[in-house]
């Protein structure tokens, strides 16, 4: 079977606070949607702003750091994979599909005067957590120097 790839690379803005909840077995989940926007010119040469929504599911640590950080009008960068879910309607008996981008890896865009919380604004955290803003070398080089005390969680 020849080589495929499913990634999906995203950066935008949280359109409403994550629904956070937990599986039978534990695990935690977050749903949210992300939108991100393009921009071209119509046949006039005006230009049309075109907004796409996409629907994202974090598990695990990734869904309790999203619990913990993220918030509508988050900006967010995402790396993950397309996935179609498929289930029938209770009601109609009708197939019903939903595809979803499932998060890999996360960083929170958003500074604190942007409506995160005030303790997410200089945290760092292997577990694919990156609160960066704008960062020169020199300055990440010394927010990269963190020991267990500086993490929140």
């Amino acid at each position: 079977m020849a080589k495929s790839v499913n990634k999906v690379i995203l950066l935008g803005n949280v359109g409403k606070d994550p629904e956070i909840r937990s599986t039978g077995g534990g695990t935690m989940v977050a749903n949210f949607t992300l939108a991100t926007s393009d921009r071209q010119k119509d046949a006039q040469g005006n230009w049309q702003d075109h907004t796409e929504w996409h629907n994202l599911v974090a598990f695990g640590r990734t869904a309790e750091i999203i619990r913990d950080y993220v918030k509508k009008g988050s900006k967010l960068y995402i790396e993950g994979k397309i996935q179609t879910r498929s289930w029938d309607d209770k009601e109609t008996g009708a197939k019903r599909y939903r595809t979803e981008i499932i998060v890999n890896d996360l960083s929170l865009l958003s500074g604190r005067d942007e409506g995160m919380p005030s303790r997410a604004a200089n945290s760092n955290s292997a577990a694919n957590f990156d609160q960066r803003t704008s960062a020169g070398s020199n300055d990440y080089a010394q927010s990269a120097e963190i020991s267990d005390e500086d993490i929140p969680f």
